[in-house]
């Protein structure tokens, strides 16, 4: 990995961080709005944001979640699925507009996971759990959209890394 790589991945982690202390109550209860997780569009731009984003994960989870250790796991598990998903479709899928609504729906889908998680801590109802983080989840990557496509107008994304 170069020192660009390495120094951006760092930003970006700190980034996701600092966003998710400003909401942290909302991004780790059942009903999460956890505005941080606009980041993993990044992936869409670029492959190499994986590591930024899933260290930014580790680190808030490790910092703000209550729920203990079992967040870094499904957490943590639930980020590099989803955003593999992504990368790994981004091949398949033509068109910038199309691969972050495709990334919205892998990660909209994949918080089952969270719910599961939620359900083993916190004895949470499983499919209405599920439907709460979905929807959050749903609703941040919507609005992260717009905004991940102005910031790559200021600054090209795809060169960043």
């Amino acid at each position: 990995m170069n020192v660009k790589t390495l120094a951006t991945s760092g930003i970006i982690a700190a980034l996701y961080v600092a966003v998710t202390f400003l909401i942290a109550p909302f991004g780790f209860t059942n009903i999460q709005f956890r505005l941080s997780e606009m980041f993993n569009h990044l992936v869409v731009f670029n492959k190499k944001y994986i590591i930024g984003i899933v260290l930014g994960v580790f680190v808030a989870n490790l910092l703000f979640s209550e729920l203990g250790p079992i967040d870094l796991v499904f957490g943590v598990g639930q980020s590099v699925i989803a955003l593999s998903i992504t990368i790994f479709s981004a091949k398949f899928i033509s068109g910038l507009y199309k691969r972050m609504l495709f990334n919205t729906l892998v990660f909209t889908v994949t918080m089952v996971l969270i719910a599961w998680e939620l359900n083993i801590v916190l004895e949470l109802p499983f499919l209405l759990t599920w439907l709460f983080v979905a929807v959050g989840e749903f609703v941040v990557m919507m609005v992260g959209i717009p905004v991940m496509i102005a910031l790559n107008k200021r600054i090209n994304l795809e060169k960043l890394i």
